[in-house]
């Protein structure tokens, strides 16, 4: 992709952040990082609506690869938009795009997983756990924003310098991908995490300069909001 910059024509790559659906999770447990938590219909609906959204937008349809998360959310999310933009490429002639997962993409670490927050037996009444969350500034519970911020930083400047000029999609969840989008609109990642502007299947745009690696723009949009 080229945009002009400042009076000259300068090469970018856009990568699209794109949040998984919604999980089906009866119970409300904190499922973190745990397996076989899964779509629920809903949040099946709400990937297909985002895949629609991408393969019929004339930039995100141009993605040269898609990432995710390892966990089954984010794959099962992103295997839904290849649904939808592999047949748009092959109408190109292009070849349709396999995923790709990347550990530095995965969910936040979180001391409460498997643990289901609420009123009385909720985990952050028992046990002394209130203690853990002594600061929603700064995460006291497990992994921090900054390292979360830094492992997602590491992987993006990799994909900007191998796709230089080109679109790529990655299926993430909320934390990683908000708290480096804090950290380049701020200069830190640190952020409340009641403010975050993440929606499920959500997607956040962040557009590089090839020559320095900055960042030149970010957007966001949420094509799922209005889906049931």
């Amino acid at each position: 992709m080229v945009r002009l910059w400042k009076g000259s024509a300068v090469s970018t790559t856009t990568i699209h952040f794109v949040r998984h659906g919604k999980v089906y999770n009866p119970d409300h447990l904190l499922y973190e990082r745990l397996p076989d938590f899964h779509l629920s219909d809903r949040g099946r609906r709400m990937a297909e609506a985002t895949g629609a959204y991408i393969a019929a937008d004339p930039s995100m349809n141009q993605s040269v690869a898609v990432f995710s998360s390892p966990l089954d959310r984010t794959r099962e999310t992103a295997g839904i938009i290849l649904q939808a933009l592999n047949p748009v490429r092959e109408s190109r002639g292009e070849q349709p795009l396999e995923l790709v997962t990347d550990e530095r993409i995965i969910e936040a670490r979180n001391e409460f997983r498997g643990k289901r927050i609420g009123h009385g037996e909720g985990a952050l009444w028992r046990n002394g756990n209130w203690k853990l969350v002594t600061n929603l500034y700064k995460p006291s519970w497990g992994e921090t924003y900054r390292q979360i911020a830094a492992r997602v930083s590491g992987f993006a400047d990799e994909k900007v310098r191998e796709f230089p000029g080109r679109h790529i999609i990655v299926v993430s969840h909320e934390s990683p991908i908000f708290s480096y989008r804090h950290m380049l609109e701020t200069g830190h990642p640190e952020h409340w995490m009641l403010l975050r502007h993440t929606a499920l299947a959500s997607i956040t745009s962040i557009t590089y300069s090839n020559e320095t690696g900055r960042m030149v723009s970010i957007a966001y949009v949420d094509p799922a909001a209005d889906v049931e």
